[in-house]
């Protein structure tokens, strides 16, 4: 399997695609045996889905969700808003995903 460096929980920038340019919260990292991995971003990338009467959704219809995006088209926001890269440092014994941008932890 791939090393994933992002997480659920971190801000990421979308940098490729229809919605280039928009940022949001990692709702969801998806990773499979076999397939690349993916996230889903909040308010990011969001599709019609058409669902049948259930349970749950006893109406049914057109329900608009987030789609998940592959991991590449996405990356790290650091906190002046501009895309990073990461880096790891050791910081009292514990390892620590750090900006490249600012060298702030993440």
């Amino acid at each position: 399997m791939t090393k994933v460096k992002i997480k659920r929980g971190d801000n990421v920038i979308v940098t490729t695609g229809k919605n280039r340019g928009s940022k949001g919260e990692v709702l969801e990292v998806i990773r499979k045996e076999g397939k690349d991995p993916r996230v889903v971003v909040a308010g990011i990338n969001i599709v019609k889905k058409h669902t049948k009467p259930s349970a749950q959704n006893p109406q049914g219809g057109i329900v608009e969700k987030e789609a998940s995006l592959h991991i590449s088209n996405v990356a790290l926001v650091d906190k002046n808003g501009k895309a990073t890269k990461t880096g790891t440092k050791v910081e009292g014994g514990k390892k620590v995903r750090v900006a490249k941008t600012t060298g702030e932890t993440l």
